[in-house]
């Protein structure tokens, strides 16, 4: 019970975030939120290894951005260059800054923290929409979904 509500809670918040967020960057097109620099980062597919040996990680993490929210930049998603791999949801710290929304096919790093998660219904039905699915789209998806999950304290865009 508890825990619904506390879910409930934070679900509300990224609702009401993402429709409010403005993009924050530190000046340069490049850096966004906290500064961070590529140093010691691992690469995605690196990071879905290490993630069956744990549910979360403070890590730092390189990747290719697939999309990015359409509405206001108030998250992406990262994808592997290895075919079969699934997408991770990068979400902001205190959604105090938000990325471009001409991201995609762009490489980051992320540093953060990795963890799993499972996301409801409503949120992924959220997650589609902000992305422009259509309403047949949005629709389908009916289940929860188990996945690899990144909220990021700072972005570097490297290409």
């Amino acid at each position: 019970m508890l825990k619904n509500l506390i879910f409930g809670f934070f679900a509300t918040v990224f609702f009401f975030a993402c429709g409010n967020a403005q993009t924050q960057q530190q000046g340069d097109n490049k850096h966004f939120g906290a500064a961070t620099t590529a140093d010691d980062a691992i690469s995605y597919d690196d990071l879905v290894s290490k993630m069956t040996e744990t549910d979360s990680l403070a890590i730092k993490v390189t990747g290719k951005v697939s999309q990015v929210c359409q509405k206001k930049g108030c998250w992406m998603t990262l994808v592997s260059d290895q075919p079969g791999v699934p997408e991770m949801r990068v979400t902001f710290k205190d959604y105090a800054f938000f990325m471009p929304k001409d991201l995609s096919g762009k490489h980051v790093v992320v540093d953060g923290y990795a963890y799993v998660d499972v996301t409801p219904v409503d949120v992924l039905r959220h997650y589609a929409e902000d992305a422009g699915k259509s309403k047949e789209e949005i629709e389908k998806i009916t289940e929860p979904k188990r996945e690899l999950a990144y909220e990021a304290a700072g972005v570097l865009v490297t290409d």
